[in-house]
């Protein structure tokens, strides 16, 4: 017996050429929601004035930053996670490699664009993926692309999202405090 995918769910296609495998999705799944319960968390405390008062938020740059990647959590776990080849995830995907950059050049004038710290290691990780997942699209070689977009989402979205709840961050304090 075979599983469903969502690949087969397209005309015309193989069944699963577009799809990720189970222990991707799992992955993808489990971060996905855990990180945007987190920022939902964080930010109803903020909003509410639950959390404290910081100064980051006066700063454009983490402005620009925080209001890019917040919807670039749970709109690329979407896009991993739902129907490949669709209109909506050809115009979502844009958006969401939009957000990507956005966020990753935002993040560099943070500390004037001139001190830098290790966090600063995910925006060329962030910028050569974004070219990648283009240019993959673009010729078609959907295994490249799967494989540069689940990376990017991990590596370039997660991990350093995980980072921002540290108790010393702002995601943190806003979580935390």
């Amino acid at each position: 017996m075979t599983a469903l995918t969502f690949g087969s769910f397209l005309p015309g296609t193989d069944k699963g050429q577009f799809d990720i495998s189970p222990l991707t999705r799992a992955a993808v799944s489990v971060a996905g929601s855990v990180l945007t319960l987190a920022i939902a968390i964080a930010l109803f405390r903020w909003a509410t004035g639950l959390a404290p008062d910081l100064s980051h938020h006066r700063n454009w740059a983490i402005t620009i930053h925080v209001m890019t990647v917040i919807p670039a959590v749970p709109l690329g776990a979407y896009l991993l996670l739902t129907p490949k080849g669709t209109k909506l995830h050809k115009v979502l995907g844009r958006v969401w490699v939009g957000l990507m950059v956005t966020t990753a050049i935002a993040i560099t004038f943070v500390r004037g664009g001139t001190d830098f710290s290790w966090i600063h290691i995910f925006v060329p990780y962030t910028l050569i993926g974004a070219w990648q997942v283009v240019r993959t699209a673009r010729r078609r070689d959907f295994a490249a692309h799967r494989k540069h977009l689940v990376g990017m989402y991990l590596g370039a979205l997660v991990i350093p999202g995980a980072f921002s709840f540290l108790p010393d961050r702002m995601m943190g304090v806003w979580l935390m405090v």
